[in-house]
């Protein structure tokens, strides 16, 4: 599948969908718990599918309603699938399933996941998910998927290297249930935001813990989740690529559902928009962007990795050199966000610059070509908002990527007027 697109002038309100990283915590967490959640206004896309099919394969039971999921939980007594567990695109479900499969009290688990899951590194969290007492081996002995895990957690004390926050996460939300205490050592930690974020849905469902600077976690064993009863915030990732676009030619756009008081570390994201020069307005949960002359600045993407994509394209049309430094995790993420990023641009006419860390983006004069999405929801979405601020037509292939957390993507483009056409 393609997303065809051709210059465009981006108009109108926009009400931002869930977010991905909170409904697959709720999912996770509301598994884990005793008696009924529910979780209102949760995300509907493929990543949060895959977490209610692999923790239904746990033994939770989901309904899927409109507006609502309610969850029928385990009370942390997990039960050995009868079948693999395909998480398929989900990064977050891969490390927060392992986690809850190290809980298994008899039997195994097996979980493996798309072409891109099985290239992406979880070794450091199975290890330490040895260290505190599960089985837990790549099949293939490189640290990805698939994997078989044997519970279960005792308890003790490893230390983990955070390159991604999802393998602490996946730590935090499991380390609660196992059956002696746990300390866990977080060393260069990436993405504190949502580790932040997990820190904080464990405190709301009644868990106890000690943290310093999250960095030294000590969790009590033998604990239990309360139920979840909660409305998922909007999506500070998904409102990226809104807050972007506003930024761009002669846009205006308002996001409306966002609070700038979560725990998303994207919400971060109209800080950096505003550095680059946009009119940046907010009220409430009101969030408006109107495209002002850009300027190139330095950007520390640390916390924010995922807003790389759509930034670079910014740093396309901004005054001078764009930045965005500090953010090496990109490059393990559903593609090497750097390298891709890099290419793709320059497909269009843009003068870029790899870093280890990070990118560099001059002003460059882009024009309509085709390029590819590499599987990357966050890519694929990022060039669609490119291809509408630029002469001739864009073509971005693998535009299917973009129902990783955004099914309804193309649709909210073409409300606020992007001439964007989907083809098969």
């Amino acid at each position: 599948m393609r997303f065809v697109c051709r210059q465009s002038k981006l108009r109108g309100e926009v009400r931002v969908p869930g977010s991905k990283s909170h409904t697959i915590r709720a999912v996770a967490i509301a598994s884990l718990a005793e008696g009924r959640s529910e979780i209102r206004e949760p995300l509907v896309s493929n990543d949060t599918l895959a977490a209610v099919d692999a923790y239904r394969a746990l033994g939770a039971e989901i309904e899927v309603q409109r507006g609502r999921w309610v969850v029928r939980g385990t009370g942390g007594n997990v039960r050995a699938p009868e079948d693999v567990i395909d998480v398929r695109n989900s990064g977050v479900t891969l490390r927060t399933a392992l986690g809850a499969c190290a809980l298994l009290r008899e039997g195994m688990a097996v979980l493996t996941g798309d072409e891109q899951i099985r290239r992406r590194p979880a070794g450091p969290l199975a290890q330490s998910l040895n260290d505190l007492g599960a089985s837990v081996r790549s099949t293939r002995g490189n640290g990805a998927a698939p994997f078989v895990v044997e519970g279960r957690l005792r308890g003790g004390e490893t230390c983990i290297e955070g390159t991604t926050s999802q393998y602490v996460t996946g730590l935090l939300i499991s380390a609660p249930l196992a059956d002696g205490d746990s300390r866990i050592h977080v060393t260069k930690l990436n993405e504190a935001p949502y580790v932040e974020m997990t820190a904080d849905w464990l405190r709301r469902q009644g868990i106890a813990f000690e943290e310093q600077d999250l960095r030294e976690f000590s969790v009590p064993g033998g604990q239990r989740y309360l139920a979840v009863d909660r409305a998922i915030p909007a999506d500070f990732s998904s409102a990226t690529f809104f807050l972007g676009a506003g930024a761009l030619g002669e846009n205006e756009i308002v996001m409306l559902g966002l609070d700038l008081t979560d725990t998303q570390g994207d919400r971060a994201v109209v800080d950096h928009v505003a550095q680059m020069g946009a009119q940046v307005r907010s009220r409430g949960s009101w969030i408006g962007v109107e495209a002002k002359e850009l300027v190139g600045c330095e950007i520390d993407l640390n916390a924010t990795p995922d807003a790389l994509p759509m930034l670079a394209v910014l740093g396309c049309f901004a005054r001078g050199t764009t930045r965005l430094v500090n953010v090496p995790q990109a490059r393990i993420k559903e593609s090497d966000r750097i390298s891709v990023m890099a290419q793709e641009l320059r497909k269009l006419g843009a003068r870029v610059e790899e870093m280890e860390d990070g990118i560099v983006v001059h002003k460059s004069p882009l024009r309509g070509a085709e390029v590819d999405g590499h599987g990357d929801h966050r890519v694929v979405m990022a060039l669609v908002v490119a291809g509408c601020a630029i002469p001739g037509e864009t073509v971005v292939h693998g535009a299917e990527a973009a129902a990783v957390t955004f099914p309804e993507f193309a649709e909210y483009m073409q409300k606020i007027g992007a001439k964007l056409s989907v083809e098969e």
